[in-house]
């Protein structure tokens, strides 16, 4: 049984920020498109995230090559959609350095992402207080990035579903994958559910957009995907008014998201929301899926906070919260058509930057599925890449 009398060209398994994008691109390009989804809409790590979109934490590469498609690909979805339907605020990022081998570190950092096509300014001590005049005046100097951006992400991940259903989009909450479909050949050709409803689904091309289990849906289709979870927590402040202006982070940011160590790091970020509140990050450690929370986690969280913003100190926590970033070994997501099972394609293993990368994600997977010459060279981002390495 199918959901309607013709099986759509594109099942995405996801309802999370990359299925929702994945759905609204191939909807955008004329495809058919059923979206499935074991939870509610944007119910996984969508819903335990901050909603950024950094070109800051980027070094020169492939990722970075997503980022920029992905950061312009934002910029025209608000325009098409409405900024203020995806809360899409184009706010900058500051970055500081607290010591001068730090700061040495983040010029040698700002001129590599010049030189690949990012907005990066070295900023002085000066200026990184007059940019936000809370900050400690313990920094020796910064830089400024106008393109960082944000979105609040379970809001942006609805709305481009909605878009797609605009368009013809069926989006099927509460629905399990159980397993594939293939032909006499071994394609995939849909999904199997938990759904009475419609148990079994047919489609042309299959996506895994399960963020942080797509390696065991991807495990399910026979195809290895070595993407794991890595635990981080957020602390979430009483509303305040605009004390903080940008998206503002110590320097040994980008160092802890590139590590691979299992071990505990944690690295202040700290950034207002536009209902006040003020979100401070961010850890990182792979643990499993142990959702316990961590005392000594947020304790660190909340000192290092204080630390750049004094007046953090008398501001009373609401709550905090966590989440599971799907993360690959090599820091780089997975994307494209697998060539191990034709037909499924993967747009997973995005880290802590799926927010971000979302959009240039979901473009990719639609100009793959409809033949088009893709925007970027998908080779880095190949599903079986690992296993070549492995031979």
């Amino acid at each position: 049984m199918n959901t309607s009398d013709r099986s759509p060209d594109v099942l995405v398994i996801g309802a999370g920020m990359v299925g929702a994008a994945c759905a609204y691109y191939c909807s955008l390009a004329g495809l058919r498109v059923t979206v499935v989804e074991r939870g509610a809409i944007a119910s996984g790590t969508t819903a335990a995230c901050e909603g950024n979109i950094l070109l800051s934490d980027k070094e020169p590469g492939p990722e970075l090559d997503l980022a920029l498609l992905s950061s312009r690909l934002w910029r025209e979805a608000a325009e098409a959609v409405g900024a203020e339907r995806l809360e899409y605020q184009p706010k900058g990022g500051v970055v500081v350095a607290a010591a001068e081998p730090t700061a040495d570190g983040l010029r040698e950092l700002t001129a590599v992402q010049r030189a690949a096509g990012i907005d990066a300014v070295d900023i002085s001590a000066a200026e990184v207080v007059e940019r936000e005049p809370n900050i400690t005046r313990d920094v020796v100097s910064g830089a400024y990035y106008p393109q960082d951006s944000q979105v609040q992400p379970m809001l942006a991940a609805a709305r481009l579903l909605r878009e797609a259903r605009a368009r013809g989009a069926t989006v099927l909450p509460g629905t399990e994958v159980t397993g594939f479909v293939r032909d006499g050949r071994g394609a995939v050709r849909g999904v199997r559910t938990n759904s009475s409803s419609a148990p079994v689904i047919h489609a042309g091309s299959v996506v895994n957009a399960t963020g942080t289990w797509s390696g065991q849906t991807a495990g399910l289709a026979g195809v290895p995907v070595p993407v794991l979870p890595r635990r981080g927590f957020i602390l979430v402040t009483e509303p305040l008014p605009r004390v903080i202006r940008h998206k503002v982070y110590t320097a040994e940011y980008v160092a802890n998201v590139a590590s691979g160590s299992a071990a505990l790091e944690t690295s202040v970020v700290v950034e207002g929301t536009r209902a006040g509140t003020v979100l401070i990050g961010a850890s990182r450690e792979r643990v499993g899926f142990d959702r316990s929370v961590s005392l000594p986690v947020l304790r660190k969280l909340a000192a290092q906070a204080i630390a750049v913003f004094p007046f953090l100190a008398e501001v009373t926590l609401l709550r905090s919260y966590l989440g599971f970033r799907p993360y690959c070994p090599d820091h780089l997501p997975v994307i494209g058509a697998d060539p191990r099972a034709p037909g499924l394609l993967h747009a997973g293993g995005h880290e802590g930057a799926g927010i971000g990368l979302s959009t240039g994600t979901g473009l990719l997977i639609a100009q793959v599925i409809t033949g088009a010459e893709p925007d970027l060279d998908l080779t880095p981002f190949r599903p079986d890449r690992f296993e070549e390495a492995a031979a």
